[in-house]
C-alpha cells in the first residue's frame, strides 16, 4: 500500500497540468475569435451599383466621395455599363434571373419600376420614409416609383419633356408662345413663310422608346390615354388617339416637319434646332446647357414649356428620370437604405445638380439661389415637372411599348392606314394584358 501515495500525487499534478494547458488553449481560441470578429466588424460593407458609363463621372468624383468619406465603414462599387439605357436594364435582368444579383442598389429608369417590382426583385421601402420626407419631391417622381401602392424607388433625378421655341422669332414676328396645337402649325408655317427657318418642329419620330415618350404627351394633349394602370383598360382605338396621330402626320404632310423626321432620335433633333434651322422642338433637359453654350447659334434665344394642347384641354410633359432601389438579394438592406438616403438628400442632389447638370426630383431644388443663378430656367422647368404624365406603370410595360412602337411607327411613315395600325396596337395590347375594354 505504500506506492499509491505517490502514484496519487503524479496523477493530481498531470491533471492539474492537464487542465492548465486546456485553459491556455481555449484563452488563445477565444482571442482569436474575438481578434476575427473584430477584424471582420472593422472590415467595410461593399454595396454594388450598375450604371451608365457616361454618368459614373459624376456619381465617382462627387456623390460617392463625399458618402464613403461620412461613413468610413460603407464602401461603393461602381459598375460602368452601357449607355443605353435598354441595355442597362437586360444586364439588370439578367442578373436578377440567374439568381442573387450582385447589386445592393439598383438605379433605375423610371420606366423600369413596375417590372423589377412585379417580379418580387425589390425590397418595398414604405416602412423607411415617411410621408413628410416624400413630401420633399416631385409628387409624379414619387408616384413613378409605386407599383400596386408599394413604394420600390426614391428619386433620385427628374427628367421630363419639354416644348423649346425660338423666343427671338417668336418675339420679333409678333407672336405669343403657342398654347395648342394649332397655334404650333400656325406660328411654324408664319416663320417658314418669311424664311426665318427651314422647318417648323421637329421630333422624335424613329420606333424607339423616345418615340413612345413623345406621342404619351400629344396623346394627353387630346385627352386620351394609352393604358389605364388600375382597369388595364386599352385607348389606343379611341378617337382622341387618331386625333393625335393626326396631328403628327399633319405635320409631315403640310411641311412644318422634315420627312425624315419619322427616323430622327433626340441628337438628330437638337443638331436640327441648335444649328438655327427650327423653331420648335421637342426634347428633354439636356438640351437647354447645350443650346446655351458659347459659340451656340442659338445661345440666349431659347424659351421652354410644356407641350401644346388641344382646345380645353392641357399640356403634358412625359416624366422620365431616375431613382434608387434595394435589391431584395442585398445582403446590406440597412447600408443600402443609408447610401440612398444620402444620395437622394437635398445636399447631395444640389451638388450634384451643380456640378453635373441634372434635374432635381426635390421641389426645393428648382428654386434654390445657387442652382437658379447658374440655371435660370428651373422654375419654369418645375411647371412643366408639375403637369407630367407618366407612361403606364405596369408589369408588361416593356411589351406593352414594343407593340405602340411598331403601329406608331408604321401609321406615322405611311406603312399602314392610321385607324387600322392603332385598331391592331390595341387589340394587341389587350391580348397581352388580358384586358376587354
Amino acid at each position: 500500500m505504500l506506492y499509491r501515495k505517490p502514484i496519487n500525487k503524479l496523477q493530481k499534478f498531470i491533471q492539474k497540468q492537464s487542465f492548465l494547458h486546456l485553459g491556455i488553449f481555449l484563452a488563445i481560441l477565444l482571442g482569436i475569435i474575438l481578434f476575427s470578429w473584430v477584424a471582420l466588424s472593422q472590415r467595410p460593407v461593399t454595396l454594388s451599383m450598375l450604371i451608365t458609363a457616361p454618368d459614373a463621372q459624376p456619381w465617382r468624383q462627387g456623390l460617392i466621395k463625399d458618402f464613403e468619406a461620412k461613413n468610413p465603414g460603407i464602401r461603393i462599387n461602381l459598375v460602368e455599363g452601357p449607355n443605353a439605357t435598354n441595355l442597362l436594364e437586360d444586364l439588370y435582368t439578367s442578373s436578377f434571373i440567374l439568381g442573387e444579383s450582385p447589386y445592393d442598389l439598383v438605379n433605375m429608369d423610371i420606366i423600369w419600376t413596375p417590372k423589377f417590382a412585379a417580379a418580387g426583385w425589390l425590397l418595398p421601402l414604405d416602412d423607411r420614409i415617411s410621408k413628410e420626407e416624400l413630401a420633399a419631391f416631385s409628387p409624379k417622381d414619387v408616384e413613378g416609383g409605386r407599383y400596386q401602392d408599394k413604394l420600390y424607388r426614391i428619386p433620385m433625378r427628374s427628367d421630363v419633356g419639354v416644348l423649346y421655341y425660338r423666343e427671338d422669332l417668336l418675339k420679333e414676328a409678333g407672336f405669343k408662345p403657342p398654347e395648342t396645337f394649332a397655334d404650333l402649325m400656325q406660328i411654324s408655317q408664319a416663320l417658314q413663310k418669311k424664311d426665318e427657318v427651314n422647318w417648323g418642329y421637329v421630333w422624335q419620330g424613329r420606333q424607339y422608346e423616345g418615340l413612345v415618350a413623345m406621342f404619351v404627351e400629344v396623346l394627353d394633349g387630346f385627352g386620351g390615354f394609352w393604358v389605364n394602370p388600375d382597369t388595364l383598360e386599352v385607348g389606343l382605338d379611341r378617337p382622341e388617339t387618331l386625333r393625335a396621330v393626326e396631328f403628327l402626320r399633319s405635320t409631315i404632310r403640310q411641311g412644318v416637319s422634315p420627312p425624315g423626321v419619322t427616323t430622327y432620335i433626340e441628337e438628330d433633333t437638337r443638331r436640327f434646332f441648335q444649328n438655327g434651322q427650327v423653331a420648335f422642338l421637342r426634347s428633354w433637359p439636356y438640351v437647354w446647357p447645350l443650346a446655351q453654350a458659347k459659340g451656340s447659334p442659338i445661345q440666349g434665344k431659347v424659351g421652354i414649356k410644356s407641350m401644346v394642347h388641344a382646345p380645353g384641354k392641357t399640356g403634358a410633359a412625359c416624366l422620365g428620370g431616375w431613382g434608387l432601389g434595394i435589391s431584395k438579394s442585398s445582403r446590406h438592406p440597412e447600408e443600402a437604405w443609408k447610401a440612398i438616403q444620402y444620395f437622394t438628400s437635398e445636399e447631395a442632389q444640389r451638388q450634384f445638380v451643380l456640378n453635373a447638370g441634372f434635374v432635381p426630383s426635390r421641389r426645393s431644388l428648382f428654386t434654390d439661389p445657387k442652382i437658379v443663378a447658374e440655371y435660370p430656367h428651373y422654375p419654369q422647368l418645375l411647371e412643366i415637372v408639375d403637369n407630367a404624365v407618366l407612361r403606364p406603370p405596369i408589369a408588361q410595360y416593356a411589351q406593352t411599348s414594343d407593340i405602340l412602337q411598331r403601329y406608331l411607327s408604321a401609321a406615322l411613315s405611311g406603312r399602314m392606314n392610321p385607324e387600322r395600325a392603332m385598331q391592331a396596337a390595341a387589340a394587341e395590347t389587350r391580348r397581352l394584358l388580358g384586358a376587354r375594354g
